[in-house]
């Protein structure tokens, strides 16, 4: 499979937090009861779910580019997931402007490693998706450590959900999603066992931002994207921070397709950011963590 084909020089940002949500065939990334709340939560009603080829054409209008995954939680939730072969197959025709990572089920144990290993070598992939509130899982959990060790062997990144999530908010039980698997604090441990690893914290991580702040500036392999929230609303300390001592570690992230980029830029405009430090947000540091550039 052919690799990435991005020049950076002509693109305005790189955003390294998008969802396929929906497979060739018509089939969603997630339940209707998680999906209708997920909506309900980013008052996002109705909202198309693209397909990558329109993906594609939407960030290539926009001279993005933008990182593609689905979230695979058979176990925990008894959905199939979207392939994450289709997800590859579908990025490698755009490799102009999609770079597929892809979402393993740390539960498959043995057979999850094997398949990481191959869509690396084989379709190009350049991360993993995790969610522990919708895979069941406290990401230092020793289960799912043989699956860290063969991304970190691969050069891949692995990317954790941090913070509360929309999926599953007020739905019964919040349709058995904990939380609490969220703490960015359990992602340090993975970082000190597996200290060539290259995290990205997702989300601006309430109610536990301080915690997401002190991983990412104590580990040096620990990034921070800020999907998922518009600008105006992130706290304060992460602002302080990304202008300083992370400005280096910050990404621009957006959680398209419930949050789009160009809502997420406009409010990102008016944020107090210095001017030296908005390119290395929108795009220098993500070009370099995704190894599109040497610098």
């Amino acid at each position: 499979m052919s690799g990435l084909s991005i020049n950076v020089d002509e693109l305005v940002a790189i955003d390294v937090h998008t969802h396929a949500e929906i497979s060739k065939d018509g089939h969603g990334s997630l339940s209707p009861a998680l999906f209708g709340a997920s909506e309900e939560y980013f008052k996002a009603h109705g909202h198309r779910q693209p397909t990558i080829d329109e993906m594609a054409a939407y960030y290539r209008e926009r001279k993005m580019a933008a990182v593609v995954f689905t979230v695979d939680a058979e176990h925990a939730t008894g959905w199939p997931r979207i392939s994450n072969e289709e997800v590859a197959e579908s990025c490698a025709e755009h490799p102009d402007v999609l770079i597929p990572f892809a979402s393993v089920d740390p539960w498959k144990g043995r057979a999850g490693v094997r398949e990481a290993r191959r869509l690396v070598e084989r379709y190009g992939v350049r991360g993993f998706k995790f969610h522990p509130s919708i895979q069941g899982f406290s990401p230092n959990d020793p289960m799912a450590y043989p699956l860290y060790e063969a991304i970190e062997e691969l050069g891949a990144i692995a990317l954790f959900h941090t913070g509360q999530t929309g999926i599953g908010a007020g739905v019964p039980g919040g349709g058995g999603i904990r939380l609490k698997y969220s703490n960015p604090m359990l992602v340090d441990d993975v970082a000190v066992d597996f200290p060539e690893l290259r995290i990205i914290l997702a989300h601006p991580s309430f109610p536990w931002q301080d915690e997401a702040l002190a991983v990412a500036t104590h580990k040096p392999t620990v990034h921070i994207d800020l999907s998922g929230w518009s600008p105006k609303y992130f706290p304060p300390q992460l602002v302080r921070y990304a202008n300083s001592l992370l400005k280096d570690k910050v990404l621009f992230g957006s959680d398209y397709p419930v949050i789009t980029p160009d809502r997420w830029l406009a409010d990102f405009a008016k944020l107090e950011i210095k001017p030296e430090v908005r390119p290395k947000i929108l795009k220098d540091n993500a070009a370099r963590l995704l190894g599109l550039t040497t610098d």
